[in-house]
């Protein structure tokens, strides 16, 4: 493969890599499988500040227990020791994320503890794992879900300025920048198809049953901004500078419009 993809991986200075490591958000599985197909290796790794660098990249065994994310860690100290003991569980540094082994024994992350959210039925849901779903969308660039507490999941959405702009040029659509464009109805029109591509591939609780565009675009490197300059996504931020919009999708006359939609769902099911 890496001969044939050879001129490719040149293209991008791959060509005579042996190892390619991603970290940070979680690897899209369609991200990882194209470039084993053009004859990288790549992986993922996972490690915390905390622990001076990577953790596992697809630890094998002893495993910590299903559901906890945990590594023995004697060494680790954060200088508070009270805080430091608060982090131990049963001599392993208690990450704070969730997790779980694939089939091959390897480590993916669901998501953070403090993160995963319970709806009004009492499924717990990984909003991360939904907002990567969104993202792979060629047409959205972040995603923000919501539902803690709730009947369904909803999502505010930033689209991807640039490509959206592209899609509007060559199908003539007027706009003068992109509170315009995402306010066209013809761009809502694409972003729900994304939407329900994105939820083909999620179960039935985790998919998302209304969103809104977010009306202008976020910028990583404004103070206050609900992203970070690495553009990891602050939801109570967003949620709090975005409330209203949030709460339009949980009104009356969303949520008949949603039962409305499940029934019919189950009526062809």
């Amino acid at each position: 493969r890496a001969t044939v993809f050879r001129w490719l991986l040149e293209k991008v200075g791959f060509a005579r890599a042996e190892l390619v490591i991603s970290s940070g958000a979680p690897l899209p599985p369609p991200v990882a499988m194209l470039w084993q197909t053009w004859g990288v290796n790549l992986c993922e790794a996972y490690g915390q500040t905390e622990t001076g660098g990577a953790l596992v990249t697809g630890q094998r065994g002893p495993y910590p227990r299903p559901g906890d994310v945990g590594t023995g860690a004697p060494n680790i100290e954060i200088e508070h020791p009270d805080a430091t003991r608060a982090l131990y569980r049963q001599g392993k540094l208690a990450t704070g994320d969730v997790g779980e082994w694939t089939g091959a024994r390897a480590l993916k992350l669901v998501d953070r503890k403090k993160d995963i959210l319970i709806t009004a039925g009492g499924k717990n849901v990984s909003p991360s794992h939904v907002e990567n779903r969104l993202r792979a969308s060629p047409y959205i660039s972040e995603a923000a879900v919501f539902g803690e507490g709730r009947k369904y999941l909803v999502a505010l959405l930033e689209a991807d300025g640039e490509t959206l702009a592209e899609w509007a040029r060559e199908r003539g659509v007027v706009h003068t920048g992109y509170a315009s464009l995402v306010a066209h109805p013809e761009v809502v029109g694409l972003i729900e198809t994304e939407v329900k591509r994105a939820n083909d591939e999620l179960t039935r609780v985790e998919q998302v049953k209304a969103f809104r565009l977010l009306p202008r675009e976020l910028d990583p490197e404004l103070e206050g901004e609900p992203v970070t300059p690495t553009r990891k996504v602050k939801r109570r931020l967003m949620a709090e500078r975005y409330g209203e919009l949030v709460e339009s999708m949980y009104a009356e006359d969303e949520e008949q419009r949603i039962a409305a939609e499940v029934a019919d769902l189950q009526t062809e099911d």
